[in-house]
This record gives structure tokens, sequence and C-alpha cells, in this order.
């Protein structure tokens, strides 16, 4: 009984010293949650690292979780004492950590002004774990390291994007049972419900639409939310952290034809006045190249609740390419 109170109190107290908050170079603070007492990274390392960023309000600004795809990089030699490159030479595979990069010392040794999303704030925050550290090997050629290095993390990325496409219709299903919509899909696969139908004016291909709309990935993050990545509303922009300065908010003209093959299909279901929930697959969206800066991953369904306010009748045009985002 004693032995197994002694051992208990051991881990209790390793437990408690692994997740202390550690003091670093350059302003650095660090938690460690995990460590699995692996060989280091060291320069030159290429890794691929899970992790999300937040500001000091706790507002998550990326996370490669959400978005479903790790970042894969090499470790490259440190800038300052307590920079990110500096920072990883703490970790090794397997690892799981917090730390906080302070932005004053970044400023002063960058010489460059805090970004707009962290102008009030002192730390950017990561939280990390390290899914793998590829080492190169005594005495290796850089050559065939970076091939070596290159044909892994290759092969990495064809399972996970097939791991994704594989899951994209049980994305869709859990996205449509957790909002419980009851939709009907046409014979390209878009599913929506039509909330009301408008008037009884149609746009085609060439016509101006002004539209109200909010788009949202269908996948709950670790905030249990769908993350807003687009929307036209200014109250609903800045409420989701996509707030863009400048951008006139309000209902949004766009020529149909010119945005993603599933929104130029919803939009000619209803009439001006009419009200309409998409839920998009990524055949008729963003496809296996997704949306890097929106933050829409290949193989990704997306959802839109957009509004016609007005169609404006235009030449019948030949569809173009879809823009990275409804037109603004």
């Amino acid at each position: 009984m004693k032995k197994s109170l002694v051992i208990l109190l051991a881990a209790t107290l390793g437990l408690a010293a692994c997740n202390r908050e550690k003091k670093g170079a350059g302003g650095l603070l660090y938690t460690i949650h995990k460590d699995g007492g692996n060989a280091k990274i060291q320069v030159g390392d290429v890794i691929k690292m899970n992790y999300s960023l937040k500001n000091d309000k706790d507002s998550v600004l990326m996370s490669t979780y959400d978005n479903e795809m790790a970042q894969v990089f090499p470790v490259q030699a440190k800038t300052y004492a307590g920079d990110i490159n500096d920072v990883l030479l703490l970790f090794g595979e397997g690892d799981s950590a917090t730390f906080k990069i302070n932005l004053d010392t970044m400023a002063h040794y960058t010489k460059q002004p805090k970004q707009e999303q962290f102008k009030n704030d002192k730390y950017m925050t990561f939280t990390v774990k390290l899914e793998k550290v590829f080492k190169k090997k005594p005495n290796e050629a850089d050559s065939t390291f970076q091939k070596r290095a290159g044909e892994f993390f290759q092969a990495d990325y064809k399972t996970t994007m097939d791991k994704m496409k594989g899951a994209e219709d049980a994305k869709v299903k859990a996205y449509e049972a957790d909002k419980n919509l009851k939709t009907t899909v046409t014979a390209s696969g878009l599913h929506y419900v039509i909330a009301a139908p408008g008037d009884s004016q149609r746009a085609a291909v060439g016509d101006t639409v002004s539209v109200n709309y909010t788009g949202n990935t269908t996948k709950l993050n670790k905030d249990k939310k769908y993350k807003v990545f687009d929307t036209s509303d200014e109250k609903t922009a800045k409420a989701n952290n996509v707030f863009q300065n400048g951008r006139p908010y309000g209902p949004t003209k766009m020529v149909l034809g010119n945005v993603i093959p599933g929104f130029n299909e919803g939009l000619q279901l209803i009439g001006k006045g009419g009200k309409i929930t998409m839920i998009i697959p990524s055949k008729l969206g963003y496809g296996d190249q997704g949306n890097p800066q929106a933050g829409i991953t290949p193989f990704t369904p997306i959802a839109f609740d957009v509004e016609i306010v007005d169609i404006i009748k235009g030449k019948p045009v030949t569809a173009a390419p879809p823009v990275p985002m409804p037109a603004h």
C-alpha cells in the first residue's frame, strides 16, 4: 500500500513539474506538457508539427488541428535568443508544450512593428505537438537527406489527403445531423435547404446578384464551433475574428459564373428575397487544392447561408474560373 502511494506521489509530482511554466531567453515563457525523452530537435531537422496560435485574449488565430493539416518545415538557426527556432530546440518527437513568444523582443530584433492582430498583446502563444522529427544520418550528404525527407513527407501527405477525402461524406452527414438539416441533394452533389424561395425571378450565369452571406466549415473546432471563414455581415465578421479593415460590409455583388460551382448552382435555386443554406462538397468548392488563404484544406466541404437581396440581369457569359472566395 505504501509503495503504491509513493509511486502515485512521484507520478503526481512529475506531472506537476512537467506542467510548470519556465522562463527562457528573450522573455520566453514555456510549459512542457509531455516530455517523451526523445532526442531534441536540431537545426536542419525537418519536423511535422500540429499547433494552435492564440493572442493574449485567448482567441485562436490559427490551428492546424482545425485545418487537419500539420505543418512541415525545416528548423532554421535562431535569429535571436527566444525566437521560435530557438524554442523548438527544447523539444523532441512526441513532445507537447505551450510557449509564449515575447512580441516586444521580436519587434526589437526584427525591426518590424507588431502585426495588427497582436498590437495590444505582449505574447503570441503556441500550443504545439511534435508529430515527427526527421533527422539527418551521420555523415549523410545534404542532397541525400533532402531527397529522403522529401520522399517521406510526400508519402505522408498522400496518406493524409486520402484520409481527408475518405472522411468528406461523413463530415457532411455529421454537420447536417448537428444542424438538424433535412437537405435535398442535386445531381451534381450540392446539398441544400431553402428557407424562403423568394420571388419567381431566377438568376442565370452572367447576372449580377446582390447577396448577404456567411460561409463556415463543416467540422467542429476545439471550441465546439464551426469556423466562419467569410461573411458579408460586419457583426458576424467581428465576432468570428475575420473582420477586414476597409472592406465594405453589407449586401455584396457578384457575377453568377465567377464563383465556385456549388455557389453558382445554389444561387439559381432561389429568387429575389430568397434564403438558402448550401452544403458544398469539395468537388463543387475548392477541391483537392483547398483555399489556404481562407483556412480551407483540400477535400473540405463548406456551408453557406445566403440571402439574395437583388438580381440584376446581364448578358449570358461563359462561366469563368472560380475566384478564391465569393467576390466582394
